[in-house]
């Protein structure tokens, strides 16, 4: 059903604009509408957005987000049959918008819903414009100009096959191990003792699980089979990035320093024996309670996350992780909490996870997961996961879910809410009454340093809207101070907390708006660098070629981690935006660089440096 624009406007004043509405004053239907248009109906797993036209925002004062006021469109007709003309002609192929005229505050307002493309129409592009700069895709809340990166991923959606089912070059059958083999078959005899395909020869096993199949008169080890059941030394050869590290972080947050190093697990094997050693290291390493039972003779020991929360976000990270993107999982162990890292962003909205059914990136893995019972019913590892924390009296998981860099985080807190001592701490903070959704908020921020919509979404299970009321209020209450702007905006400790403000941030560009964030430490200077990389930036010239630029960002951070604003002063005074979208993001992905501070991917003064330096 398609939204009014009364809700719509709601959520803008609330939030700003989002990675799925965008408001335009619309004067007439120019190239900024028909480029909004363009990226909603590209953005893969976005489904589409909203347009709202004869809606003007208004600039930001103070620490409020920008408000938007209703200024009408003046010809509404005209302006409908303008939109749905130049959509129907103004790309490669016709775009058939949803238009509705509604009157808010006495003004007629345009209502426009963009359905996103069917795989095999992307990408669709701005003819005047051509490939790739005309295939816009939606970036947050910004419409940015396609890349040659960006053309990739429009088009994997003309392959019929998944990834995880095309064939693996350089592999032949002797790269699977038997001993994984087995395993599946022990595990599905546990699983299910009758099942048909337990009496079936290796091979066709293998080719009914899709981890090979016949080219060339020969059998072959797709992507799914030598990830299921390849040997060491062919993943390392065909999959070297594809790991699972557990990572144990002193404290609770993440603090790059080259003279210590990480208790780091790194875990390179076949899929379901790299998952059940992964479920194991966590397991084994979490803080132990125990419980002696009224009856019972023995005490019952229990680790402070249940052992099926751990598996589940194990093994979602490993089944719905994007093998294209050549990086590892990452778990990450603090003191007060577990993150779980995986490349590749969720394919359903953050808003319906956990919701009945799932979209499987990767198919064949996925089934073979089930098959052994190391994955819940498809659709329900999320919902199990929320429901065990809640039983447990423990603060349910959060996720975040990034197309760039293109990662999902799950969260999962140790604290147990609300305990008496947050019960006394809490009625220290204000005479007036918190509810419990603002009490498990302020106690989620003492833990992760802050708080934004999405995450008291998550504690608190209640829609946008009433997350944003609550947020305000309790800033208002000088509980919460406001940081960034718009669909950027998140909350730190205000002063009526009495907590430090660690100034954490979830947001994709905010290093690139937080000039504030090099204040204390100079910027880098050409003269400072290697005389090497000196030397191929001066053979380089103006305009370097990409992979000369990129091998030269590589360089540099190697030697020294950087933030985009010094990557960009030192590379003949780029756009620090450009730089991130055109390089840094992509570069992220492929698992040339990385974060300094994974955690937070865009803390104001994160720095990009390159994987073998983040672990010394």
């Amino acid at each position: 059903m398609m939204r009014s624009a009364t809700s719509l406007l709601a959520e803008l004043r609330a939030l700003d604009e989002s990675h799925g509405i965008e408001a335009k004053r619309a004067t007439r239907i120019d190239r900024s509408v028909l480029e909004t248009v363009c990226a909603f109906a590209n953005e893969p797993g976005l489904g589409g957005g909203y347009l709202l036209l004869g809606v003007a925002a208004t600039a930001p004062t103070g620490p409020a987000v920008r408000t938007y006021e209703v200024v009408g469109v003046q010809h509404p007709d005209q302006a409908q049959s303008d939109l749905a003309s130049q959509c129907a002609t103004a790309f490669n192929r016709p775009i058939r918008p949803v238009i509705a005229v509604e009157s808010v505050e006495g003004q007629p307002v345009l209502v426009v819903f963009v359905a996103e493309a069917s795989a095999t129409d992307k990408p669709l592009y701005l003819k005047a414009l051509g490939l790739p700069r005309g295939a816009f895709r939606r970036v947050g809340s910004t419409d940015q100009e396609g890349t040659d990166d960006d053309l990739v991923a429009l088009y994997q959606g003309h392959q019929i096959a998944t990834y995880d089912q095309t064939l693996v070059a350089d592999a032949d059958l002797s790269d699977l191990d038997p001993e994984a083999v087995r395993l599946y078959r022990e595990l599905r005899a546990q699983a299910n003792p009758v099942a048909e395909e337990l009496l079936w020869s290796d091979d066709d096993l293998l080719r009914a699980l899709g981890a090979v199949v016949r080219h060339e008169e020969r059998l072959c080890p797709t992507v799914a089979g030598l990830l299921l059941f390849g040997t060491t030394m062919a993943l390392r050869r065909c999959f070297p990035m594809m790991r699972i590290d557990y990572i144990r972080v002193p404290g609770r947050e993440w603090v790059q320093d080259p003279d210590r190093r990480f208790d780091t697990i790194e875990i390179r094997a076949s899929l379901i024996i790299a998952a059940r050693r992964a479920i194991a290291a966590v397991r084994d390493d979490l803080p132990v309670s125990f419980s002696l039972p009224e009856g019972d003779a023995l005490r019952q020991d229990e680790t402070i996350l249940p052992v099926r929360v751990i598996r589940e976000a194990v093994v979602n990270a490993v089944m719905h992780r994007s093998y294209r993107i050549h990086g590892p999982i990452q778990i990450l162990r603090y003191a007060n909490r577990l993150e779980v890292r995986n490349p590749g962003h969720s394919l359903k909205a953050e808003e319906q996870l956990g919701e009945p059914g799932s979209e499987a990136r990767n198919p064949r893995i996925a089934a073979v997961l089930h098959e052994v019972q190391l994955a819940e019913t498809k659709g329900s590892g999320i919902r199990a996961m929320r429901a065990l924390m809640v039983a447990r009296d423990l603060a349910p998981p959060t996720f975040e879910s990034s197309r760039r860099p293109d990662h999902f985080v799950a969260t999962f807190l140790f604290h147990h809410f609300l305990t008496a001592d947050d019960l006394d701490w809490l009625g220290s903070l204000t005479a007036e009454r918190l509810s419990d959704e603002e009490s498990r908020a302020l106690v989620f921020l003492r833990e992760m340093g802050a708080v934004d919509n999405t995450a008291y979404r998550a504690v608190n299970r209640v829609d946008t809207l009433t997350a944003s009321a609550h947020l305000r209020r309790l800033r208002d209450l000088d509980l919460l101070s406001m940081k960034g702007a718009g669909s950027r905006t998140y909350y730190v400790a205000g002063p009526a907390l009495g907590l430090p403000d660690r100034a954490e941030v979830h947001h994709l560009d905010a290093e690139v708006h937080h000039p504030q964030a090099d204040v204390h430490h100079p910027p880098l200077e050409v003269h400072q660098l290697d005389p090497d990389i000196r030397r191929r930036m001066e053979q380089a010239g103006k305009r370097p070629r990409r992979d000369v630029l990129r091998g030269l960002i590589v360089s540099i951070c190697a030697r020294r981690p950087s933030s985009a604003r010094e990557l960009a002063h030192l590379l003949d005074d780029r756009d620090p935006k450009n730089l991130v979208r055109l390089h840094l993001g992509p570069m992220l992905e492929a698992g040339l660089l990385t974060y300094t501070i994974p955690e937070m991917p865009n803390h104001p003064e994160q720095k990009y440096t390159t994987p073998e330096r983040e672990h010394p």
